[in-house]
């Protein structure tokens, strides 16, 4: 009898078939749904994209980072000065925030990858804390007051005319959607990605030198790049997430654009939640976040204090996330990258009949 190892389960085929379906839906929506469902849903999709990324670095890379605010603030105010320094259209800027935060992001691995631990994420905090410092000195754009996009550049955004003529609607709910569609595609693009890298080698050495850096090398497992890369490709995708944010929002300020809280807690919140080391857990974690957040956010310290509430006695009761909970208990995997040994029969080449049992999940 010959083996193949293989990740595609029933339920995965099926959870992927209804992704395409809800991206489609997502794409139509606007057609149907008021402009504020439109902005909150911008907002979950944004926080899902940091989410996973983060999750992608902690829960797969095993590196918690606690600086991610620097990424988003460094791409928010490269897009801004596409925009205001050199008469860049908003939407042709964000690509700018992906590389300026890939820029900052060499030396803050060349300095936080010799950390290890508590101290690599206390270093990369304060790496995010000099990055504020220096871009609230920068007085083109505004200082450490901040600024707001020209009203020529935001009255002029490619695609927001022919959304207009497309649904009727208002400039201001045009540029919504713009955002929203920008936001979807780039949530959809990042989990499909980071899907394609955990099915393949680099997501196993990934795994290895999260469980056992030495062990990984004893294998001729690279760790130190497979930590460059992964660190770099989180960082660029975050420098875009922050630009798009920037360009719905047309307002920035230092504080706002690295706050830790808004970028850093809360994600880290979602992913701890979900489940850290799954990619359906960011997915239910945003979903409780925003309930949450809707539910309680006109208690103001109190909101808070209910979520480190909420996230000590899921530590504490379910440290594996409430997917991971749940996962447990149904053996659930929408996104499935456990590699398993399928029998093949040598002859047919075709996986031999089961003589029962429960089917394969």
């Amino acid at each position: 009898m010959a083996y193949r190892v293989v990740t595609r389960t029933r339920t995965g085929s099926i959870a992927g078939v209804a992704a395409i379906v809800l991206i489609i839906v997502g794409f139509v929506l606007p057609a149907v749904a008021p402009r504020d469902m439109i902005q909150d849903l911008f907002t979950i999709l944004t926080l899902l994209t940091l989410a996973q990324l983060w999750n992608l670095l902690a829960g797969y890379g095993g590196l918690v980072s606690v600086g991610q605010q620097a990424f988003v603030g460094i791409g928010a105010y490269a897009m801004f000065a596409g925009v205001i320094l050199w008469g860049m259209d908003p939407v042709l800027a964000i690509p700018l925030g992906g590389l300026a935060a890939l820029v900052l992001a060499v030396p803050t691995a060349f300095f936080a990858f010799r950390l290890q631990g508590a101290y690599f994420a206390i270093g990369t905090w304060v790496i995010a804390e000099v990055t504020r410092l220096l871009v609230a000195q920068w007085k083109a754009l505004g200082g450490g007051t901040g600024t707001s996009l020209p009203r020529e550049a935001t009255s002029d955004i490619i695609g927001v005319e022919a959304i207009r003529s497309l649904f009727g609607v208002r400039e201001a709910a045009a540029r919504d959607i713009l955002a929203y569609w920008l936001a979807l595609t780039l949530a959809a693009l990042t989990i499909a990605a980071i899907y394609w890298l955990l099915r393949n080698r680099l997501g196993l050495a990934l795994a290895a030198v999260r469980d056992n850096t030495e062990a990984a090398k004893s294998v001729g497992v690279d760790a130190r790049r497979i930590k460059w890369a992964v660190f770099l490709i989180a960082a660029f995708v975050t420098g875009l997430t922050g630009a798009l944010i920037y360009v719905q929002t047309a307002r920035i300020s230092p504080d706002a654009a690295f706050s830790v809280t808004d970028w850093t807690a809360y994600v880290i919140f979602i992913v701890v939640i979900g489940g850290i080391g799954r990619l359906e857990g960011p997915i239910l974690g945003v979903i409780v976040f925003y309930v949450l957040q809707s539910t309680l956010a006109d208690y103001g310290a109190w909101y808070l204090l209910t979520l480190g509430l909420i996230a000590i006695a899921v530590m504490l009761f379910a440290p594996r996330g409430l997917w991971g909970l749940m996962s447990e208990r149904t053996g659930l995997h929408l996104f499935p990258v456990q590699r398993r040994l399928l029998a093949i029969d040598p002859m047919s080449g075709q996986q031999p009949p089961k003589r029962g049992g429960p089917d394969d999940q």
